[in-house]
């Protein structure tokens, strides 16, 4: 599971991308950390997306066989970016492909009106790897013509007609995932995990028709195919070698057996080449078995993940979206906050959860934050700033979970310069100077035990399916609501301080309050249309949550909706009853998870999660228009150059920075395009 949280009051999203290119020269549109005496994290914005670039801490303190595999781990990421791009959408390549032919060979007049709107546009593809904007899943809009495009197609002799050309400008396919309640989703979902005619009745069907060997270890049906009719027959095309997308994958390959040459040591290396077989046979038994594998192996400086993962993007849960992102340790701040995982029984026993819901005995949680040296996928170019996994309930309660705090991530959004928003939807002084006191270690503190306790927390009874069977499409908002409030029942709680974490728990537990609520209610409406429902799964747990605990609490006044000059504000009057109230849905939401009450999930998401306040919305975009900075921010990677002696032998690797966005674009088509032609 990925974390999406507040920075600096721009929401960072979920997707991940992979740095590096299989060439040893140095790209001339890269600088070295050398060259640059302060860096810039900055990189450019447009639309509703600013872009940042992030270091690598402590690159050179890693040794050859260190950054080795590092380089062979990223180049193993990237070879895959295409996956994401078809699985978005089946005419997602073909687009991509023809834009950036127009965009490379267009001699014509690039100071007009239209050719800014296209380069805008092609921006935004880049950065949701698709037409879909990346957070709304509604399909983005150009701001040039159909007969524009033409044009530009012509004078570039670059082909793209039918519908791939069409449904840039139609009502076709408008949502890359669709989870209305009362609908098809499957059906009025544009993602390209089903094939054409292919509905809810026949994915809930065609799995329950499956059954686990070990029916105690579930295995997880779906995640890595595509689910299409053929001769009206459900069939499956199993993502492996010789298989969909297996010309990705047999390059995926390649780089991983060379990361398994250099592994750290042996468990990471029978994890490695576990993985290599599941990519190789497709087989669900070996990803489970490599999850198992990956889980147990925690030694060494370097981890990955790679593979077929979330499954935010299926309308049902079912499927994954291809991601790979390396990290390296932080070994200082992964001590620092290691007081967490070796405290996680004592989070359980003391939470409010049902007995019959709580576990016995936590084990193998591990929490560690991490430098990200490349993400790729569906988490890139936007990206997390906490994961935890294996996602799979059997594992997390047999063996044990990882979860990890992207700090180098986390540090350059905080370094990128402040937008101003705070100030604007803050209620009062107080709350403004203890946010900028507390509000990015609490921050931290959340993501912390969001990954590491929540994700970790609670059981299924005994009978009960996986959410993704029971909760179907509510199980992803859900499964992170539960999380978040996990962290919001203990952020509020002097068993911080005890820690060692805080030194003051009231004040950063105020500070996190101050902030969710704001979020929650508030703040996360810039990212929607006026008169647009919430969808994204994130989102939605934001709001359900903030929502039933104003509700909740209006008796007591523990959330006061105030105005001042003619604007709203969400004023905290009692902190300790907002805990309890946290507390309470906490209890609820797991006993929904454990029973697999379908009824209940429906009722809380829908009737708190979905509908905005269209007053509120209104004067939020209202207020953010004096704002100029971007409400969603995504990264460039940095770049590995390796150094090779007349042998071929890697004798160094080197740490570039692009310079532009769209020039890493352009190489990551150039340099990763393993996947021309998708039927």
């Amino acid at each position: 599971m990925k974390l999406k949280s507040i920075l600096n009051l721009m929401l960072v999203s979920i997707i991940l991308l992979s740095c590096g290119h299989d060439k040893s020269e140095k790209n001339n549109e890269e600088v070295t950390s050398e060259e640059v005496s302060v860096f810039n994290y900055n990189v450019e914005q447009f639309a509703d997306i600013k872009i940042l670039r992030y270091q690598i801490p402590a690159w050179e303190k890693l040794s050859l066989e260190e950054q080795k595999l590092v380089y062979y781990l990223t180049q193993a990421g990237l070879s895959g970016r295409d996956i994401m791009w078809d699985q978005n959408y089946r005419h997602n390549l073909k687009i991509r492909k023809a834009l950036e032919n127009v965009y490379v060979n267009y001699l014509g007049d690039k100071s007009s009106e239209d050719w800014n709107a296209f380069e805008t546009y092609l921006k935004r593809v880049w950065f949701s790897n698709g037409i879909h904007h990346h957070y709304s899943n509604a399909k983005l809009t150009p701001a040039f013509s159909s007969e524009y495009l033409k044009q530009l197609l012509s004078q570039t002799n670059t082909v793209l007609e039918g519908e791939a050309f069409d449904v840039i400008f139609n009502d076709k396919d408008a949502k890359k995932v669709n989870q209305a309640k009362g609908v098809d989703n499957v059906a009025l979902s544009a993602v390209n995990f089903y094939g054409p005619n292919v509905t809810n009745a026949d994915v809930e069907t065609f799995y329950k028709a499956k059954v686990s060997p070990n029916p105690k270890k579930p295995l997880s049906y779906g995640l890595n195919s595509q689910l299409v009719k053929v001769n009206s027959k459900l069939k499956e095309r199993v993502y492996k070698s010789e298989g969909l997308y297996g010309q990705a994958i047999d390059e995926i390959v390649k780089w991983l057996e060379l990361a398994k040459g250099v592994a750290e040591n042996e468990a990471q290396g029978n994890a490695l080449g576990l993985l290599i077989e599941y990519y190789k046979t497709g087989d669900l038994q070996t990803w489970d078995d490599y999850n198992v594998a990956w889980t147990s192996a925690t030694d060494g400086n370097i981890d990955y993940i790679n593979g077929f993962i979330e499954v935010y993007n299926d309308p049902l849960g079912y499927r994954g979206s291809y991601e790979g992102i390396v990290q390296i340790n932080d070994f200082d701040m992964s001590q620092k906050m290691k007081v967490l995982s070796d405290n996680a029984q004592w989070f359980e026993d003391n939470s409010t959860l049902m007995e019959a819901h709580k576990k016995e005995n936590v084990v193998g949680v591990t929490y560690k934050v991490v430098n990200v040296a490349g993400e790729v996928g569906d988490a890139s170019p936007s990206t997390p700033i906490g994961v935890n996994l294996p996602n799979s309930s059997w594992i997390r309660a047999a063996v044990g979970s990882k979860s990890v705090s992207l700090g180098n991530i986390i540090n350059a959004s905080n370094n990128a310069g402040s937008t101003g928003r705070l100030k604007e939807f803050v209620h009062d002084e107080d709350e403004l100077s203890n946010h900028k006191k507390y509000g990015e270690l609490a921050d931290k503190l959340e993501t912390a035990l969001h990954e590491v306790i929540g994700h970790a927390s609670g059981q299924l009874n005994p009978g009960v399916g996986e959410t993704k069977e029971t909760l179907k499409n509510y199980a992803s908002t859900l499964e992170e609501g539960r999380a978040d409030l996990v962290a919001l029942y203990y952020m509020y709680h002097p068993k911080l301080q005890e820690l060692g974490l805080v030194d003051d728990w009231e004040a950063v537990g105020k500070a996190s309050y101050d902030a969710y609520i704001r979020n929650g209610l508030m703040t996360q409406l810039i990212r929607l249309n006026l008169g647009d429902n919430v969808e994204e799964a994130h989102m939605r747990n934001r709001q359900w949550i903030s929502a039933w605990v104003l509700e909740k609490g209006e008796v007591d006044n523990v959330i006061e909706k105030v105005t001042k000059a003619g604007k709203t504000y969400f004023n905290i009057n009692d902190y300790a009853k907002l805990r309890e109230l946290f507390g309470q849905l906490l209890r609820e939401t797991q006993r929904i998870k454990s029973e697999g009450d379908y009824k209940a999930v429906e009722a809380l998401v829908e009737g708190y999660g979905v509908k905005v306040d269209q007053d509120i919305h209104k004067e939020v975009l209202e207020r953010n228009k004096q704002f100029t900075s971007a409400p969603y921010t995504g990264y460039v990677n940095p770049v590995l150059v390796v150094d090779k002696n007349d042998e071929g032998e890697i004798t160094g690797v080197n740490v570039t920075h692009p310079k532009t966005f769209v020039g890493q674009m352009l190489d990551y088509s150039k340099f990763y395009n393993f996947l021309p032609e998708v039927n």
